[in-house]
């Protein structure tokens, strides 16, 4: 039986179908992360005193069940790429060109370039179907270092921090109704908000798979809307015949071009708007028929994001000038306020909307990897188990969101956590390299999707590019901070991973967690 089909199997390795009735293993299987060496000392099992009655034998190993579908792939990838932003400010891309017609072609390759690193990823998680995202394909490609140094970095900063700044974004969208421009609503109501939002979207997602996917369908629905309605009122203005702006001497203006390096920072704005696009093969051993949904998922909503971020920007150039627009503290609002009149609630509303549907992915995409880590023995074991009945990682998912809350509370985290932001293009650039990696060193490992070399090339180039931009552009100490704070995990690593260093406190502290949270660990066959 493959290691990835829905079914738990006995120690004697026949697989029984039990109907998503966990079971509870008794002794640790191999790749469990009971048997990690972050778990106990001898290697057994901590296993708490739950039973679960089901039809057959009682001592089986607990896997995640497959309930991710293509509408509900497609839903993530939309869902988290459509953030705030397309909303709030979409004007980064415009202030380094200086010009409408460059703006909108760098908003397409943008989104380009995202769709060829999409189809890579494509390629890997079909090839390495594991959850985890570039974590299982740096191990595959390059050892577990670089793969402990990713899970380090992403787990306890770059993912919680993600969090954190989309909560915070949707209490100042959800109090603005409240409030107004001469009474603004307080920092602590703000930040209570957002974290009664992580809580909220934790809770779901430690509830069920099937209730977190169907918030992210309605939300990215209720995005969708949003955006039709902007790009209706474009195509109102044009039938007005407001086309100023978008015309070819206007846009194009002759004697104004960007230089080299402001397409370049102009690109690397352009992407964060598209960052999300990799998400869905965070959660690949969750995808229903993973060889044909990942890919298509990528097909559909990639493109549909690229088509709704061109459509919105066109409809703002309807309705300001790139002046007005750079202008503009939150660029939807003025349009909103210029064209829907008394609705002009609308677009808070809205924003508030996709900022949901973009924690709630983001939530759910983030506690996968922490527990992929773990179960490899990356964290520590409790964070690689799931709910006995409910067969969802909940022990990673409320370290997720206590480290989200942490957060949340200071007044200025974010500053640092844009320095980070350089680095998850290094890892993806390096898990691009990977798949050229992989195409020599194991050439006849089953790639039931394959993409041109060339496409792995070219993102690879872009990655690279988009890691030394920043430095070279806009240096700053805090790169080497982040730099250092990413090789510092190796202080952990080498004692507790390599090593197999375990405290024998963590033992009584791994029982106790296990009983309180109603949790096991889980069978995979381990990585490498």
């Amino acid at each position: 039986m493959s290691d990835y089909e829905l079914k738990e199997r006995s120690p004697s390795g026949h697989g029984d179908s039990v109907n998503g009735a966990a079971k509870t293993p008794t002794s640790p299987t191999k790749g469990s992360a009971a048997s990690s060496p972050m778990g106990k000392e001898d290697g057994s099992a901590v296993t708490p005193d739950v039973k679960v009655k089901t039809p057959d034998s009682d001592h089986q190993g607990v896997t995640m069940e497959r309930k991710v579908g293509l509408i509900s792939g497609v839903a993530l990838i939309v869902g988290t790429m459509i953030g705030s932003g397309i909303f709030v400010s979409p004007k980064g891309v415009l202030r380094e060109t200086g010009s409408v017609g460059p703006c909108l072609m760098i908003w397409l390759a943008c989104g380009v370039l995202a769709m060829l690193g999409a189809l890579a990823y494509a390629e890997l998680g079909t090839a390495i179907p594991k959850s985890g995202a570039e974590y299982p394909y740096l191990w595959e490609a390059f050892g577990p270092i670089p793969a402990y140094l990713y899970s380090w970095t992403s787990v306890i900063v770059t993912r919680p921090s993600m969090l954190a700044l989309i909560s915070l974004s949707f209490a100042d969208y959800a109090t603005e109704p409240f409030y107004d421009i001469h009474c603004p609503a307080p920092d602590s109501v703000k930040k209570l908000l957002a974290v009664l939002l992580v809580l909220l979207i934790t809770f779901a997602n430690c509830w069920s798979v099937k209730l977190a996917t169907s918030i992210q369908n309605f939300f990215t629905a209720a995005k969708l809307m949003a955006v039709v309605l902007l790009i209706i009122v474009g195509f109102v203005q044009l039938g007005f015949g407001n086309t100023e702006h978008l015309q070819i001497e206007n846009s194009f203006p002759s004697g104004k071009s960007p230089s080299i390096s402001a397409i370049g920072i102009a690109f690397y704005q352009g992407l964060w708007a598209y960052d999300g696009w990799n998400n869905l093969n965070f959660v690949t051993e969750e995808i229903k028929n993973p060889y044909v949904n990942l890919p298509r998922s990528i097909i559909v909503g990639i493109p549909l994001v690229t088509g709704c971020y061109l459509l919105v920007n066109i409809a703002y150039f309807t309705v300001m000038s790139p002046l007005e627009l750079l202008e503009s503290p939150a660029v939807a609002a003025t349009l909103g306020t210029r064209t829907l009149g008394v609705m002009a609630w609308i677009i808070p509303l809205s924003v508030a909307f996709s900022t949901f549907g973009a924690a709630n992915g983001t939530c759910f995409t983030s506690g996968r990897l922490c527990y992929v880590a773990a179960r490899e023995g990356h964290m520590v074991s409790i964070l690689s188990m799931v709910h006995v009945r409910r067969l969802t990682p909940s022990p990673a998912l409320v370290f997720n969101a206590v480290l989200s809350v942490l957060m949340i509370l200071p007044s200025n985290f974010d500053v640092l956590v844009n320095y980070f932001s350089f680095a998850a293009w290094m890892f993806y650039g390096g898990t691009f390299l990977g798949l050229i990696v992989l195409r020599f060193t194991k050439p006849d490992m089953p790639r039931p999707y394959k993409v041109p070399i060339i496409v792995a090339i070219v993102v690879t180039v872009a990655s690279a590019y988009l890691v030394v931009a920043p430095v070279i552009f806009e240096p700053a100490l805090e790169y080497l901070y982040a730099l250092l704070f990413i090789f510092a995990g190796l202080l952990l690593y080498i004692p507790f991973v390599h090593y197999k260093v375990s405290p024998k406190w963590m033992d009584p502290i791994t029982r106790q967690l296990q009983c309180i949270m109603d949790v096991v660990p889980t069978e995979q066959e381990p990585l490498g």
